[in-house]
């Protein structure tokens, strides 16, 4: 049996390489689907065609890099998998989504912040929960005052920025 190793003295990892086909196809397919849509630029010649050329060309960009990575070899094992932190940010995830539109966006932005918060280890909610409402309020201003798009307002929002 044939052990073929990289300069390091590791063999190249093979997960790298598949992460990378995926990362170079949705890459590609990004790409590809822009060249199908029609743009017309706007007042600053950007549409939303060169969004999904950049995007779609930083997904390549990234592919060559585990391409490096894989052929530079592994790292000697794989990590121990944490699945409370993943449980805080899906479960978080969960919690914005059914608070949305009863609550808001604030409030469910600040949930999500305090959950998110919790799998870094900050778990105190007295604290994390208020400073996310407030970094919500502000993104929902920006978005409301400034950009006139609508996101879904609640007791809160109604409150500060009127109905």
């Amino acid at each position: 049996m044939i052990k073929r190793l990289t300069a390091t003295g590791r063999r190249p990892d093979g997960a790298a390489f598949i992460v990378a086909a995926g990362l170079a196809a949705g890459g590609a397919v990004l790409i590809w689907q822009a060249g199908t849509i029609p743009d017309k630029g706007g007042y600053a010649g950007i549409g939303s065609a060169e969004t999904l050329i950049f995007v779609g060309w930083g997904l390549v960009l990234l592919a060559l890099a585990h391409v490096v990575k894989g052929l530079r070899g592994g790292d000697g094992g794989v990590p121990r998998q944490a699945p409370v932190p993943i449980a805080f940010v899906v479960g978080g995830l969960l919690l914005q989504l059914l608070l949305l539109h009863p609550a808001g966006f604030s409030i469910a932005g600040g949930v999500l912040f305090s959950m998110t918060a919790a799998a870094f280890g900050k778990r105190n909610f007295a604290l994390t929960l208020p400073i996310g409402i407030v970094f919500a309020l502000v993104v929902y201003a920006v978005f409301d005052q400034v950009l006139k798009l609508n996101l879904p307002a609640g007791f809160l929002e109604n409150l500060i920025f009127g109905g």
